[in-house]
């Protein structure tokens, strides 16, 4: 579903373009720039949401409603949503799915031909959101994926007190808070947070830049269940059929040589970081710059992102 549907929407979206826009949005798969990505602010190419009439930005937010859970999705216009109140923007509502990006710099791109039978992607990418959706004969690719929000938590006026990507925070203290003194040990890696995620926004992930800390087998039961909501957090933001593949990827190359790290801050109101590695699944969380108000949050796939591993099985069988 998630693929047919997927082709459907962006094939549409192209439909509704000038040929000037269609020329704009579109790129060979094969671009020299295809794993080229960040989520600091700054253009991209392709096309901005505010470049698009109504009824096209409704087209291209498509892509995102078929490829996200409801979750996901929310959580992408509440990014937007957190950008706009920085820029100080008008916009409609945290919920407003046409809106939200409406007058800011996010980018839609198609590479390659959703009409045809090679493997094309979409991507929308702006400042702290980042998403990178691949589809290979029949199977999806959904990472790099990066959710950002500054502010984390809005200070003044009238959305005072609203919180953009709560529960990644939340969690991540729940579950450190859940630990025994001896796995507090071995979980928190350093007393000073980095000032951003690790593996930043390179095209490969190097896990070796990570401190693994707290290994899943020194967990009880109930701790296990803390740290899958918290794993849930990121692989759940995708449509369903994505995220229980991932799930069960995770499994299936160990669940226990996943690793739980933590740096910094201990108690919220001071700056933090934690990451979940294991042999394929990535999750970086940091929420350090503007006094501990600014969250940078990340899922790769160390063997698939931009679906590396699908393509190689489709060149390999063409």
């Amino acid at each position: 579903m998630v693929v047919e549907q997927s082709r459907d929407a962006a094939v549409e979206l192209l439909a509704s373009l000038s040929p000037e826009l269609r020329e704009k949005i579109s790129a060979p798969f094969d671009t020299p720039d295809h794993q080229v990505w960040t989520y600091l602010p700054g253009d991209r190419p392709g096309v901005t949401l505010g470049e698009l009439s109504l009824e096209q930005r409704r087209l291209a937010l498509r892509l995102l409603e078929v490829a996200l859970s409801e979750r996901g999705l929310a959580d992408a216009q509440s990014v937007m949503f957190a950008e706009a109140i920085r820029r100080g923007l008008p916009q409609a509502t945290p919920g407003s799915s046409v809106d939200a990006g409406a007058d800011q710099r996010y980018f839609v791109r198609v590479l390659g031909d959703p009409s045809g039978f090679e493997p094309w992607a979409w991507r929308i990418n702006g400042h702290h959101l980042a998403l990178h959706v691949t589809f290979v004969s029949g199977a999806v690719g959904f990472t790099p994926q990066f959710f950002g929000a500054e502010p984390a938590m809005v200070l003044t006026g009238p959305q005072a007190g609203l919180r953009t990507l709560a529960p990644e925070q939340d969690l991540g203290f729940s579950f450190l808070h859940s630990l025994e003194p001896g796995q507090r040990e071995l979980a928190v890696v350093s007393e000073k947070a980095p000032d951003d995620i690790l593996t930043r926004f390179d095209p490969v992930a190097d896990p070796k830049v990570l401190l693994r800390g707290l290994p899943y087998g020194e967990l009880n039961p109930e701790q296990r269940q803390l740290f899958s909501l918290l794993i849930g957090q990121y692989i759940g933001r995708a449509a369903g059929p994505i995220g229980l593949q991932t799930w069960q990827d995770i499994t299936e190359q160990g669940i226990e040589r996943l690793t739980f790290a933590w740096a910094g801050a201990t108690e919220p109101g001071g700056g933090h970081y934690y990451s979940i590695a294991g042999p394929t699944f990535l999750a970086e969380y940091d929420n350090t710059q503007d006094d501990a108000n600014h969250i940078h949050s990340v899922w790769r796939d160390l063997r698939n992102d931009w679906a590396t591993d699908l393509l190689a099985a489709h060149y390999a069988n063409h």
